[in-house]
């Protein structure tokens, strides 16, 4: 070995005669390949709600159910009620990331921090509000799908606002210094730092907001939103058990489905690096 170089260990099975991709690079670490964005482990949630449905499928078929029972559970009504009840709710989580994050970023720039404590208080507003409550104040005027989606989106505003200021104040400043000394634009140190830094605390909050979507779009029947609201509510209304608890743990199913769409996701948007 000549005098300023260094020499790699030879790893254990390793070719002696093969040419090492990263010879001369001062024998520095290997770059991580980070965690896959699917992973065998990923299979096992899927596997159990579908169990959990056929479970729930077999139980009601040997239930005695009467007219208004088989009504409320009619196949095709459920299908078209669960179609209608996931669009709401990515309706919902699309508005709330599309106006979330950009008042997450404008609240963390030098200039504008002022106006963090108004925009957190509006919402905190949306959040403390009672969702009932706002469905029956805004039904007096309005009722359907857009009023729904514009009082569910002020509800689950919030987490998606503090997971985002709070991922983009958690980049090591020295990241930042170092972007800005390559000579990066504050736009481009953004886009291309702080935002794919923050994007695993930012969906985290995205997530959350997808679950309170789908676990409160059931109250937009009261409003003619349509999704799966309708059957529970006239489950509930007319006393049978059998159906509620079809239809609660039909809902269950969905938002924990859902969440694990989105965690996968939230993993292939986040850098290799960061995972």
């Amino acid at each position: 070995m000549s005098a300023g170089t260094t020499e790699r260990p030879a790893e254990a099975g390793a070719d002696p005669g093969a040419t090492d991709p990263y010879e001369g690079t001062g024998g520095g670490p290997r770059p991580s390949t980070g965690t896959p964005v699917v992973t065998p482990r990923d299979a096992v949630l899927p596997v159990v709600l579908a169990a959990v449905l056929v479970a729930l499928y077999f139980y009601v078929q040997r239930r005695d159910l009467d007219n208004i029972e088989v009504n409320i559970l009619d196949t095709g009504a459920l299908v078209s009620a669960t179609i209608s009840h996931v669009y709401i709710a990515f309706t919902i989580a699309v508005l709330v990331v599309l106006i979330a994050v950009p008042l997450g970023v404008l609240v963390t720039r030098p200039r504008t921090k002022k106006l963090a404590p108004l925009v957190l208080a509006l919402a905190n507003f949306g959040q403390a509000a009672p969702s009932l409550g706002l469905l029956a104040l805004v039904g007096i005027y309005y009722t359907g799908f857009w009023a729904v989606v514009a009082i569910l989106t002020a509800y689950a505003m919030l987490a998606v606002l503090r997971n985002t200021i709070a991922g983009l104040q958690q980049v090591n400043p020295g990241v930042l210094d170092a972007a800005k000394g390559m000579g990066m634009s504050p736009a481009a140190v953004l886009l291309r730092v702080e935002l794919p830094l923050a994007v695993p605390i930012i969906g985290a909050g995205a997530r959350t907001a997808l679950i309170l979507a789908v676990a409160t779009v059931p109250l937009g029947a009261f409003l003619n939103a349509g999704g799966l609201g309708q059957q529970l509510i006239a489950s509930i209304k007319t006393d049978r058990a059998v159906a509620t608890l079809a239809i609660a743990v039909i809902i269950a199913c969905l938002a924990l489905f859902l969440d694990w769409l989105a965690s996968i996701l939230q993993r292939w948007a986040t850098p290799r690096g960061v995972r």
